[in-house]
């Protein structure tokens, strides 16, 4: 193991999905480093950080807090300045989509932040953060400035930006004047097989939030009469299912056995909202299932035209019903789906982080023989 002492930094640890697998990773390469966090749940547990110790912000006791920590958005810099990364730490790795890249720490210790986007609810999706409660429309509408500002002041704190899309890489550009280097976020396509007997439905995997836009699949294919299974759930749910016809199937949260189920025998997977990565469509071509993805946001770099998918071009029922159509005189191959995702894959994440790292410190952070090195899925 390198003599470097390093430590962990993720936002918050409140469920398991590509945040997590992004510290999750980085961990693994780097056991029996500490993890600064703002808020846990305890009931969340994420494989690659058992026995990792944690250290958390005083918002971390107020009770449910889990459950409650977005609304209390003014409160975030108050508890990141609590804390404190310790100051023999060499080499801070963080993982964040809020604000937490402005954890104090030594000037001495080098911040690399990977970063899955400039908060969204600050800089682009205020409107869809305010609609959640009372309290985030109260914490946007008097504070948004304060932590626009907050949060930019924050970026000053990194030595060395990584985005997990050419797409977020222009935003970390806008809204902190800052260059960033491209790295997929880790996605585990070794958990799918291709040769599954296809199903007649199409697929949507999504939280039913606004900005997803599953309104638009609902709309499409209530026009088209095609069935539709959608999986997740949300405060649109309810609202997505009334305006549903009986060809649209909600499932609720699944467990992984049955996300991995549909994905292998779905005909296509449908991607209406636009994302910063978008690990879903990875993880159904991973599956041998085509996309039909709006153009726009991290879609652009993870689904090739006419190869592995095809796209929209407005976020519209009308322009998704024609894609729909278009999908259908195409020919995709399960070979070219698979081919495609393994450029996302946990071992190709690990590997690209590693060299960056070895590439920024001008010598290997780990070496050959290093047991962080090997593939440990």
């Amino acid at each position: 193991m390198s003599a470097m002492k390093v430590a962990l930094a993720h936002h918050w640890i409140t469920s398991y999905r590509g945040g997590e697998k992004v510290i999750e990773q980085i961990a693994k390469l780097f056991p029996g480093s500490d993890l600064y966090t703002l808020v846990q749940n305890p009931n969340i547990d994420v494989p690659g950080l058992r026995g990792t110790t944690v250290h958390t912000s005083r918002l971390n006791r107020f009770p449910l807090v889990h459950r409650t920590y977005r609304h209390l958005l003014p409160l975030h810099p108050w508890a990141i300045a609590g804390m404190r990364v310790a100051d023999d730490v060499d080499l801070l790795l963080s993982s964040d989509a809020s604000l937490f890249k402005g954890i104090p720490k030594a000037a001495s210790t080098k911040h690399v932040c990977y970063c899955h986007s400039p908060p969204r609810y600050l800089w682009e999706l205020g409107s869809d953060y305010k609609r959640a409660s009372f309290a985030a429309r109260i914490a946007l509408d008097r504070f948004a400035g304060r932590l626009r500002e907050y949060d930019r002041n924050s970026a000053a704190n990194v030595d060395h930006f990584i985005a997990n899309s050419n797409f977020v890489a222009g935003r970390i550009k806008k809204y902190y004047d800052r260059e960033s280097t491209v790295i997929y976020p880790p996605v585990a396509t070794h958990d799918f097989v291709a040769n599954q007997t296809r199903g007649d439905f199409h697929l949507a995997i999504s939280e039913l939030v606004s900005y997803k836009r599953i309104d638009i699949a609902v709309d499409a294919y209530n026009k088209l009469g095609k069935r539709l299974i959608v999986i997740g759930d949300g405060p649109e749910r309810k609202a997505l299912q009334a305006a549903a016809k009986s060809n649209i199937e909600f499932l609720g949260r699944q467990p992984f056995s049955v996300l991995k189920e549909h994905f292998e025998t779905c005909q296509a997977f449908v991607f209406p909202g636009i994302e910063d990565f978008g690990i879903t469509p990875v993880e159904a071509q991973a599956a041998g299932a085509p996309v039909i993805a709006l153009r726009a946001g991290g879609a652009l770099e993870t689904v090739v035209e006419n190869e592995t998918g095809v796209f929209f071009d407005d976020q519209s029922a009308e322009s998704l019903i024609d894609a729909v159509e278009r999908f259908a005189s195409e020919a995709f191959t399960p070979e070219s789906c698979v081919r495609n995702a393994v450029r996302f894959s946990t071992d190709q994440f690990r590997d690209k982080y590693i060299a960056f790292l070895d590439d920024m410190q001008g010598r290997k952070v780990l070496t050959r023989d290093d047991p962080a090195r090997e593939d440990s899925e």
